[in-house]
């Protein structure tokens, strides 16, 4: 009886999901010096914007979250009051100070999160191309099941090797690349975190926390787009992406 009670919960999670508070956490401390230049990859101008700015006014424009928390490089701190104000992001409640590792940065994002948080959303700042839709997608599946991430398919053969030397084919088929958002009910987030604070375990994303406590992660297809902006061909690659779509959007607006 308690399973069925728990799954005719989930049920009803996942049909009135906007009424769940969703706080998004935006990690954007990267230095960018992989992609060149004298500014940082957050504050590369994509299409006459910032490139953070895109991330973050799709969460601002997701009816599936309730707030942004930024977590920011100490020197661009008030740039995103500047944002705030000048792209009209409403949602953001807080803007921390990150900390010396992408694991510590999230952390401190996720304790500045409002008392009223039912579920977390992380986010690397540097994913511009995340729309509503992956959004709410991602949202969907964490409230059937409690934790869910972004992620693609590989499409590429994945070999497993011991130095330069192949020792494995790894069949491609149950292969993914993650991606965020990674999204997890509070509870279970913390419980991650704190765990992994404790016992000194260093993840390579959150949801590695979530497994290392032994909890099952589900997987969310958001496709090739939602890719993190690394390299230098990495930004004409999403200024095309982004320009597609805003015909798109024109087109469709017209009626053609």
């Amino acid at each position: 009886m308690a399973k069925l009670f728990d799954k005719i919960k989930k049920v009803i999670y996942a049909a009135l999901g906007h009424k769940n508070f969703v706080s998004a956490v935006v990690l954007a401390g990267g230095s960018g010096t992989r992609v060149g230049g004298d500014k940082t990859k957050q504050m590369i101008e994509i299409c006459d914007m910032p490139l953070i700015v895109h991330t973050l006014l799709a969460f601002q424009k997701s009816e599936y979250i309730n707030e942004i928390v930024v977590v920011a490089k100490k020197e661009e701190l008030l740039l995103y009051e500047l944002f705030k104000k000048e792209y009209k992001l409403t949602k953001i409640s807080r803007i921390v100070e990150g900390g010396d590792t992408r694991q510590q940065s999230a952390k401190k994002g996720f304790d500045a999160i409002s008392a009223e948080s039912d579920y977390v959303a992380i986010h690397d700042g540097a994913r511009a191309l995340i729309t509503c839709e992956q959004i709410k997608a991602v949202v969907m599946s964490a409230l059937a099941h409690g934790s869910a991430i972004a992620a693609a398919r590989a499409t590429d053969t994945i070999k497993y090797s011991e130095g330069f030397k192949i020792s494995q084919t790894v069949p491609r088929e149950n292969i993914w690349q993650a991606q965020t958002p990674q999204i997890f009910r509070d509870e279970i987030y913390r419980a991650a975190v704190y765990t992994a604070e404790k016992e000194g375990f260093e993840g390579t994303d959150d949801s590695s926390l979530v497994e290392h406590i032994g909890l099952p992660v589900y997987l969310v297809d958001t496709g090739a787009d939602n890719f993190k902006v690394t390299f230098k061909s990495d930004i004409l690659r999403a200024e095309q992406i982004l320009l597609e779509r805003k015909e798109k959007t024109n087109a469709d607006r017209a009626g053609v």
